[in-house]
């Protein structure tokens, strides 16, 4: 009887060992470091760096523009009136300020 249980399990041992192989291999390919989810999490991370990077590209365009119009060799009398008010803090007599909630302005 004893024989008889031994030969019936060897013919499910190997399809046993077979199946938790292929399960522990569907779990590490879905869950694991360099799995599937990884793989979507790492997309989203390069997605949200590539957005801000385009943010502070524009950011730096607009800052160089700026810079370029206060150089010597191109000075503009509008960006040079402009940035003399801000540093001084002054106006003219009679005009009405608003201030700016906005970044470097």
């Amino acid at each position: 009887m004893l024989q008889e249980l031994t030969r019936r399990l060897r013919h499910f041992v190997g399809p046993l060992i077979g199946i938790g192989a292929v399960a522990y291999f569907a779990y590490h390919t879905v869950e694991g470091d360099r799995g599937v989810l990884a793989y979507v999490r790492m997309k989203n991370e390069i997605l949200e760096a590539e957005l801000q990077l385009a943010k502070v590209s524009t950011e730096r365009q607009s800052l160089e523009h700026r810079v370029l119009l206060l150089r010597p060799d191109h000075l503009d009398p509008d960006m040079l009136e402009e940035r003399a008010r801000v540093m001084l803090n002054m106006g003219h007599d009679g005009e009405v300020v608003v201030f700016g909630g906005g970044k470097g302005h």
